[in-house]
């Protein structure tokens, strides 16, 4: 297994990006995953009321808010599944632009949060001159779609994995896994 150290990002740290987390870890590859938004948005009950959480606070927490709020609801629309396989990784949400880890690679699931990663590499000095790849693969937000977007992650995680030389490798790698995966695939360097 290579040492690449891998960050999957999403808008909440919630679904995508956890799944994904979860496939990767089983895979044994060094991983973990954040959000970018301000808070983390997950639906209420109704569409002009979204349960909103700070990062960092605990999985378990939502997991009891949301059963006190409507455990019908919450069950039937998979978000208490959600968060009891959310808990089970990681004890809370975490937000990218406050993590200090440096990353051989980031992986985002919407071109939005690619477009906030690189400004927010933009926006900072760089402090050690250290390149980082960051990747995007567009995954739609649902349960589904989080399950297909973790295969899809984990081959094109495996295939940088096994490269010798993944700065020289990278942009063929991804142009061929495009290719197969029939998804657009944004990518850039940036620098830590």
């Amino acid at each position: 297994m290579s040492d690449l150290y891998f960050a999957v990002v999403c808008s909440s740290n919630m679904n995508r990006s956890m799944e994904a987390h979860a496939f990767l870890v089983k895979k044994g590859f060094k991983v973990k995953s954040f959000g970018t938004g301000e808070k983390v948005k997950l639906p209420g009950t109704s569409a002009d009321r979204p349960n909103c959480y700070e990062f960092g606070v605990p999985y378990d927490d939502i997991y009891k808010d949301l059963m006190e709020k409507d455990k019908s609801y919450y069950t039937q629309n998979g978000l208490l599944h959600m968060l009891d396989r959310n808990r089970r990784i990681k004890p809370s949400p975490e937000r990218f632009q406050a993590s200090n880890e440096i990353f051989d690679v980031i992986i985002t699931c919407e071109e939005r949060v690619y477009d906030q990663v690189i400004e927010w590499f933009v926006s900072r000095k760089s402090i050690c001159n250290q390149p980082v790849h960051i990747v995007n693969i567009d995954i739609q937000d649902n349960h589904e779609e989080a399950t297909i977007g973790a295969f899809l992650i984990s081959d094109m995680v495996t295939k940088m994995s096994q490269s010798d030389d993944l700065d020289n490798d990278i942009d063929e790698l991804l142009h061929d896994f495009e290719a197969k995966c029939n998804r657009p695939i944004l990518n850039s360097i940036m620098f830590y």
